[in-house]
């Protein structure tokens, strides 16, 4: 998860793509947006070395607005790989 906020931050889209699960992967390119000034982790469940699956919830601080989701990942041959996300914010 760190990493992916800091590829937003960094606008490398490049690295959102390769940590993107390829069945929920978008095929246009993904925009990276700006303004991002901080990450706080909420919760998260399993997502340790043994497990296959993972979910963080977060709020990403952003300028014009918080971002706050739980993201889901799974691990694909030994690397975390995004999958989705929904709205946490209520």
């Amino acid at each position: 998860m760190r990493s992916r906020y800091s590829a937003f931050v960094t606008q490398n889209p490049d690295h959102l793509f390769r940590t993107w699960h390829g069945r929920t992967r978008p095929k246009e390119e993904i925009n990276t947006g700006y303004g991002w000034i901080g990450l706080e982790i909420i919760d998260v469940v399993a997502g340790t070395e043994a497990d296959s699956t993972g979910i963080v919830e977060f709020i990403a601080k952003n300028v014009h607005g918080d971002i706050h989701e739980r993201s889901r990942f799974d691990k694909r041959a030994g690397r975390w790989m995004y999958v989705d996300a929904e709205d946490a914010s209520n």
